[in-house]
């Protein structure tokens, strides 16, 4: 069978087998060339020790033969490195498709420092934490790419930007390889590069220092002539002079270069990584529309020429990101040589820390205010790659259709929850627009109302992102979102969740008087209030919402609200949830039902855990 056609599982079985394979081979690799470093070096040691040869000539083959051993240990070592990363991205992927994978991702890939509480719906909808949608979907190594697929989920796009996404994600969805090898270059590059920062540094600007690059040359080679002309016993007047040259010229540039060490000091090795994944993605063959942009936008200079324009002959024929990147790199390695306190004395002579801080400038004038586009570029191409595997994965969610209507629309068949394991997922129809503005869900205990309701709202999220939904088919107008079903009371801020749930509901509200209609879902409405106040409020609330525009589900145990969608007319309708006793124990079966439910369980489940009412 064509490993192209491999059911995704199978595909990544086959994949975690043979990097396996592989780590177990450049173990042995390792052990192999750890083991003659140390023969080379105990043979050398003792040839020269003991006088058995020609000292000079044993000593140097030794040392020769010595660092090339190092350098090919250094390589096999990195290469296995990269494998093992490769083992633990396949593990992680079949432990997705197998339904294991919450709470499992590292810390940094669960999204935690994206959750906002004053969001309104983030973490009603599980969207960052353990469990939570972005470990699902994250598959992103660099923070450009987590960042912008933090912000996919947080906030619709536009119509037009989810079709050219969903388009980028078909085109994305069965290049294995390219996930792979983003994932395996990402990881070293997470940790200390950090896109604002360099981004933000790009942009600043610094005075040319045009008189010390004329002078910095010639006063560096006489320096060194000065310092050999004292060696060989002349006079040490020359290389006085040059030293207080040298000490007056450091002491001018000083503050410019510890300025320039503290901002490239941390993110200097990572510039290489992140020219190695701009040169990735540089390679790779892009023919929809949205990722032939973003494609351009690495390899050109001009906003025009990536935006699809052919851009200037100037435009062309300058490097592209990743060459331009690896070239910061190399002048940055080369000025952080200067920490060596070998090289030392050598880079004082030279005056290497201030010529480079100014070829660092100058490469800054020239491609420094490009930065925080190749950065934006790449991020989004990362995140597209994310979604990609999220429907490699889930060949059987479909792109759901958006809509251009600027009426609220969501109609669903089929929906289910993405989070939950299939086995266990139970798929309801939903559908809201048109003379229909309102669902009100009641049912029992644990009977399926608030997953209901999740269901519905995370599917909303996935396909306003330009991602797959979880359901038979799904279609929507691009739609903005609030819900009630996390908020809570707050002993920092002395709120009870009554106050939480009102101050919400007021953002919903706003949310409400936009430009996009609001999708609504809101749970245990009004809760925390007596009945009367409750009935009242509800039924204003409510209908405030849907006169805006607004469409929406309401779950409720208090049947009394059911009167809400009585006093709506045809713009709502009552739905319900049931259960059953079977042998003592309460069945649930997930399915939405119209109408009220007339039953409770309460009684009995305080029965099922002990209490004796």
């Amino acid at each position: 069978m064509n490993r192209a056609m491999l059911p995704p599982r199978d595909e990544y079985q086959a994949r975690l087998d043979a990097r396996r394979a592989e780590v177990a081979r450049l173990g042995r690799r390792d052990r192999a060339l750890s083991r003659a470093r140390t023969a080379v070096f105990v043979a050398g040691a003792t040839v020269v020790w003991f006088g058995l040869g020609p000292r000079p000539l044993t000593a140097a083959v030794a040392a020769a033969a010595f660092i090339a051993l190092v350098v090919l240990h250094d390589r096999a070592l990195m290469r296995r490195r990269r494998v093992e990363r490769a083992v633990e991205l396949y593990q992680r992927a079949l432990e997705r498709l197998d339904g294991k994978w919450a709470g499992r991702a590292p810390p940094e890939l669960r999204g935690d420092r994206f959750a906002d509480p004053a969001h309104p719906y983030a973490r009603d909808l599980d969207l960052f934490g353990a469990g939570s949608l972005f470990e699902l979907l994250c598959t992103a190594r660099t923070r450009g790419g987590e960042q912008k697929l933090a912000d996919w989920l947080r906030a619709p796009a536009a119509p037009d930007v989810i079709r050219a996404r969903q388009a980028a994600v078909e085109e994305l969805r069965a290049r294995v390889d390219l996930r792979e090898e983003l994932a395996i270059l990402g990881e070293g590059a997470r940790a200390s590069l950090d896109p604002e920062g360099i981004a933000a540094w790009g942009a600043e600007r610094s005075a040319p220092a045009t008189w010390f690059r004329l002078i910095a040359p010639p006063i560096a080679l006489f320096s060194v002539g000065a310092v050999t002309w004292w060696a060989i016993g002349l006079s040490y007047w020359p290389a006085a002079a040059a030293a207080a040259l040298i000490f007056i010229l450091h002491r001018s540039m000083s503050a410019r270069v510890a300025r320039l060490l503290a901002a490239v000091e941390r993110p200097g090795h990572d510039l290489s990584t992140l020219a190695l994944i701009f040169a990735r993605l540089e390679r790779e063959p892009l023919a929809s529309p949205r990722l032939a942009e973003l494609k351009a936008g690495l390899s050109t200079a001009g906003g025009e020429a990536a935006a699809g324009a052919a851009g200037s002959a100037a435009d062309q024929r300058r490097p592209n990101a990743s060459r331009q990147i690896a070239r910061l790199g190399r002048l940055v390695n080369l000025f952080l040589a200067v920490k060596n306190q070998f090289f030392l004395p050598i880079g004082l002579l030279l005056l290497w820390a201030p010529q480079l801080a100014l070829a660092i400038d100058a490469w800054r004038a020239r491609s420094g205010a490009d930065i925080a586009r190749w950065l934006d570029a790449a991020g989004e191409l990362e995140a597209l790659c994310a979604l990609a595997g999220y429907a490699y994965e889930h060949p059987e969610h479909p792109f759901p259709q958006i809509t251009d209507e600027r009426a609220a629309l969501f109609d669903g068949a089929e929906l289910g929850h993405p989070l939950l394991p299939p086995a266990t997922c139970v798929r309801n129809d939903v559908r809201l627009g048109g003379e229909l503005r309102l669902l009100l869900v009641s049912g029992s205990n644990m009977s399926g109302k608030s997953t209901l309701l999740r269901t519905v709202g995370t599917n909303a999220v996935l396909a306003l992102m330009g991602a797959p939904v979880c359901a038979r088919r799904l279609t929507l107008s691009v739609l903005a979102l609030g819900a009630t079903l996390r908020v809570e009371d707050s002993l920092q801020e002395g709120a009870s969740r009554f106050y939480a749930e009102i101050t919400r509901l007021r953002q919903l509200v706003d949310l409400a008087e936009g430009e996009r209609p609001l999708l609504f879902l809101l749970d245990e409405i009004l809760a925390g209030t007596n009945s009367h106040d409750r009935r009242v409020g509800a039924e204003a609330l409510v209908r405030g919402l849907v006169d805006r525009g607004a469409v929406g589900l309401v779950t409720t145990h208090d049947l009394a609200l059911a009167d809400v969608a009585d006093s709506l007319g045809a713009r709502a309708a009552n739905v319900h949830f049931e259960d059953h006793l079977d042998g003592g124990r309460l069945v649930f079966d997930y399915r939405m039902r119209p109408g009220v439910v007339r039953k409770s369980n309460a009684i009995e489940l305080m029965r099922a855990v002990g209490l004796k009412v």
